[in-house]
C-alpha cells in the first residue's frame, strides 16, 4: 500500500497531494484506453426472481458472470 502522509507535510510539499483543481478536473468514468476492443450490447433480459437474486448475492460483477456463463454453454454446445 502507499504511504500516507499528514496535512502539515503535503504543506510543506513533502509527498504527493492533490489539490482541489486536480480533483475537480478528473473525468468522471473510466480512464482513457480502458475500452474494450469488442464492446458489449445492452440488452434486456427477463429471469426469475429467485434466478436473479441469487446471482445479485454472488456480489458485484454478477452481470459480466451472466455472459460468462452464457459464453460458456454456447462453447459447449458447439455454437461459438
Amino acid at each position: 500500500m502507499g504511504s500516507f502522509i499528514s496535512l502539515a507535510e503535503a504543506g510543506a510539499g513533502q509527498g504527493l497531494a492533490h489539490t482541489p483543481e486536480q480533483i475537480g478536473a478528473r473525468r468522471r468514468g473510466r480512464p482513457a484506453g480502458t475500452t474494450q476492443a469488442v464492446t458489449k450490447e445492452p440488452v434486456k433480459l427477463r429471469l426469475d426472481a429467485d434466478v436473479l437474486a441469487a446471482l445479485r448475492a454472488s456480489g458485484d460483477g454478477w452481470q459480466t458472470r451472466i455472459n460468462d456463463m452464457l459464453r460458456a454453454s454456447l462453447h459447449l454446445a458447439g455454437r461459438i
